[in-house]
């Protein structure tokens, strides 16, 4: 059984705990505030086994050391960031494999918002862990890479099993909903999905996790291979352009 902790922390950030619930195994998937993952931990009972790092920034890897420091768990993240990522002892890369307790996840190379982003994918439990590569109804900035780099990695979370659950890091879907209609507006799907962010909002609800296969259908960022958004961009035949610019909008917005 894989059991899945989820808390929000900081500003917009979520945390999540991940445990196997055969052996006990957890692991804090990122550590934007060490204190509230200890704190968390504690009311489950369950102890910090390993910390999988998707990338180098902060709110993602900041309490590493206060986390490392009260329990001894091993830091796992993205060798291309390992100066950057505080108490690394575990460097990952694309293709790697990570344990926890019976299960196993894949690393996947997705960088763009930062050069040596990786996300985590559990197969048995039709679950990946993306950090900021992307994010319901969007994606991350494209801070380190480019425009190619970012949709060629969004390209690999598209080949996941449809039935993927997504857990990205930020609850930006609300704003990636209000931009996502400006470029895609006669998206029916988009449409509907963003009138149940709208409502989930209004009662203080989350939107984290997503499903693929929903983000497939109206997520803009991941649908830059669709012809009529193409057209509608200005870049018919043109994937990468069409991505490029559909991100220049929304940093914008």
């Amino acid at each position: 059984m894989f059991e899945i902790h989820q808390f929000p922390c900081l500003n917009d950030n979520y945390g999540f705990l991940a445990r196997d619930g055969e052996t006990g195994t957890t692991v804090a998937i990122d550590t934007p505030d060490g204190d509230k993952y200890l704190q968390e931990a504690s009311l489950l009972g369950w102890t910090i086994d390993a910390i999988w790092n998707t990338h180098w920034h902060p709110d993602h890897a900041g309490g590493n050391l206060k986390i490392k420091d009260a329990t001894g768990c091993r830091i796992f993240g993205p060798a291309g960031e390992a100066e950057k990522i505080p108490g690394i002892e575990e460097q990952l890369r694309g293709g790697d494999t990570v344990k926890l307790g019976h299960l196993t996840a894949h690393v996947i190379d997705v960088p763009g918002h930062t050069l040596g982003h990786i996300a985590f994918h559990v197969p048995a439990a039709k679950t990946a862990f993306v950090g900021d590569a992307l994010f319901a109804l969007g994606c991350g900035r494209v801070f380190e890479g480019d425009p190619q780099m970012m949709w060629t990695s969004l390209a690999r979370l598209k080949e996941l099993p449809a039935d993927t659950a997504l857990y990205c890091a930020h609850e930006y879907t609300a704003a990636n909903a209000r931009f996502a209609i400006t470029v895609d507006p006669d998206n029916a799907s988009l449409s509907a999905y963003a009138k149940e962010v709208e409502m989930k909002r209004q009662r203080g609800e989350w939107t984290v996790p997503t499903v693929l296969s929903r983000e497939l259908e109206s997520n803009p960022f991941l649908r830059a291979d669709n012809a009529d958004l193409q057209s509608a961009m200005g870049h018919p035949g043109d994937a990468v352009s069409t991505f490029a610019e559909i991100r220049s909008r929304k940093d914008s917005f």
